[in-house]
């Protein structure tokens, strides 16, 4: 059963911006802590940002201040909005929810940023 579905990946020239969404039940929502994560081709899976039920956010040093992560508690979804990509933003974006000792993992998007 998929409970986590990601959209908004695509190709974006170096500087541009892309906005990510996942979209969870609400039980899932309104209870774990939701985050991003990116896997680039050969290279293990890293942290890009979390937030909490209580909107508490914090970010991978890669992408402070460049990236915000937020929610949207009436439509059961948390975004990521990317601005001033760079080519090393290149990865599979998947979104995470998780408490101790549970995880539940969506399918991924793909971001590229390339000119």
């Amino acid at each position: 059963q998929v409970q986590l579905v990601e959209s908004g990946g695509g190709l974006v020239q170096p500087g541009g911006s892309l906005r990510l969404s996942c979209a969870a039940s609400r039980s899932i929502f309104s209870i774990y802590t939701m985050g991003w994560y990116r896997q680039a081709p050969g290279k293990e899976r890293e942290l890009v940002a979390t937030i909490t039920s209580g909107s508490m956010s914090n970010y991978a040093d890669s992408v402070k201040g460049r990236f915000t992560i937020s929610r949207a508690s009436a439509e059961n979804t948390v975004y990521l909005q990317m601005n001033r990509l760079k080519p090393e933003d290149t990865a599979v974006y998947y979104c995470k929810a998780f408490r101790s000792g549970r995880s539940i993992w969506g399918q991924g998007t793909q971001v590229t940023v390339s000119s």
